[in-house]
């Protein structure tokens, strides 16, 4: 492709200040696209077409509002293929993710937030007693949901339809007006989303994307004067920066950082289940997911069976191009992204562990490919185990009792979400309720998608997703008077 993106600021399509940057297929290593470099003054002016816009779009009605988030997805169900062809170019991801859990899911997190829900809530009436400034009184109060303002949303590159679904739809709705700064990885396709929400009706200035491939556009998204809140998905050490700045202006921040996800598998586990739940380290974009079950802490009457059986999984795994229906795994992101990932298992093995499965190239001509990999026999003190890896490898760490196990577990700097399986359904539920982390699957890898999403720890802060996400996009108002 010879196209030249370009902005999207104030409901038009601008050229770059800086230029373009090439994209990279990363099976291919050919050039998908051209993606625009902003300069810091083009991302102060969308910031400034998105507080421009705010008063107008915050006082439509969420009747209003939700029916263009519904047009939107109307939008891109219709254009599904050729999305999903984009992000699976761009990002690497097989034909099934793309489809399903990239632009599927983005459609369906529109849909989602074009539901209307109730902005106030009455509060119980409290009954005040004669004082100083007045006789006794009833006091009847709301709480009343207003839109924080101007929301600068920085995706992450594992996901390029559904994590900017998942910010830009919610606050939308909210009221807000949003300036959105893509991965640079894989940026055309939330330009693909902007072109779905103007064709919508979304006025001018309520939806801006800014992109680039240098720091200079992100810092500028987040410390411009116009922007309320700062709503990001990416690294620990990142968010750490971005959270300094929003410190200093007092911004609202909503941070999905990074993840180091513990599977306990206990000896009376559902081993077919484990080992599927598991396996989706390796399949599941290549690894490259921040609530992968990467961490295995298993007990040690299953540890031998499950260690066995995870490198069978790995190893009849397909690894290759995307586009091949019989692909499983296909490439990380980029070859940078590979050489990290590689010394990561280098590193394991200098510090001790156990490689059972993987720790080679694929046999591929071209693309950033990494064989799904398996450490055993590791220890909690193994950077392996402590560090977030990002890519198709899993470490088992075994344990005697309830009580390491859990210890176990929470022995991280991560708290995201963590895994439990046990065919004793009550202590699958006790051990949950005791591990430091945002989420817990109980036999399961799933997601419910109205369960609150985010991290303890370094992982994050802030919750969103269903209704928790239109809580983190708004500013709680109290209205109070007398009865």
């Amino acid at each position: 492709m010879t196209q030249r993106q370009r902005l999207f600021v104030g409901g038009a399509w601008v050229e770059p200040d800086d230029g373009h940057y090439e994209v990279v297929d990363p099976a291919t290593e050919q050039t998908v696209g051209w993606a625009p470099e902003a300069s810091r003054k083009q991302v102060h002016a969308a910031a400034a077409a998105a507080r421009e816009a705010f008063g107008p779009w915050s006082r439509r009605s969420p009747e209003e509002r939700a029916a263009v988030l519904a047009r939107a997805a109307d939008v891109m169900q219709r254009n599904l293929v050729p999305y999903a062809d984009l992000a699976r170019a761009e990002s690497g991801a097989t034909t099934g993710t793309a489809r399903g859990m990239q632009v599927g899911v983005a459609v369906a997190r529109f849909r989602r937030y074009a539901r209307v829900e109730p902005a106030e809530r009455p509060l119980p009436p409290q009954i005040n007693e004669a004082g100083p400034f007045g006789g006794a009184a009833v006091l009847g109060a709301l709480a009343v949901r207003q839109p924080v303002g101007v929301v600068t949303c920085i995706t992450s590159y594992n996901n390029p339809w559904a994590n900017p679904a998942g910010k830009v739809a919610p606050a939308l709705a909210a009221g807000n007006t949003v300036v959105v700064k893509p991965a640079p990885q894989d940026p055309l396709s939330v330009y693909r989303m902007a072109e779905a929400l103007q064709e919508a009706g979304a006025p001018p200035g309520v939806v801006n994307v800014v992109g680039g491939s240098r720091p200079e556009a992100g810092e500028a998204a987040v410390d411009c004067p116009d922007v309320d809140m700062v709503s990001f998905t990416g690294s620990t050490a990142v968010g750490q920066r971005i959270a300094e700045v929003c410190g200093r202006s007092m911004k609202r921040q909503l941070m999905e950082l990074g993840g180091k996800g513990a599977a306990l598998v206990f000896d009376d586990a559902d081993l077919d289940a484990a080992v599927a739940g598991i396996g989706t380290t390796f399949s599941f974009y290549s690894g490259q997911i921040c609530t992968a079950p990467t961490r295995v802490i298993a007990q040690r009457g299953v540890y031998d069976r499950l260690v066995s059986r995870l490198s069978g999984y790995a190893r009849h795994l397909t690894v290759g191009d995307p586009r091949e229906r019989a692909t499983v795994v296909g490439p990380v992101i980029s070859s940078a992204h590979r050489d990290r990932v590689e010394s990561y298992v280098r590193l394991g093995r200098k510090e001790g562990a156990r490689l059972v499965a993987g720790g080679e190239r694929p046999p591929c001509e071209r693309g950033f490919y990494i064989a799904p990999t398996l450490l055993a026999d590791c220890t909690p003190d193994m950077r392996v185990v402590r560090e977030e890896i990002f890519g198709p490898v899993v470490v088992v760490v075994p344990f005697d009792d309830e009580e390491e196990g859990v210890a176990l577990a929470n022995d991280s700097d991560y708290g995201l979400i963590d895994y439990v399986w046990s065919g004793d359904v009550a202590r699958a539920f006790r051990v949950a309720r005791r591990l430091r982390a945002g989420g817990v699957g109980v036999n399961t890898v799933g997601r419910n998608m109205e369960a609150p999403f985010g991290g303890f720890k370094r992982s994050g802060v802030g919750r969103d997703v269903g209704s928790y996400a239109l809580h983190a996009y708004s500013e709680l108002q109290a209205i109070v008077w007398p009865g």
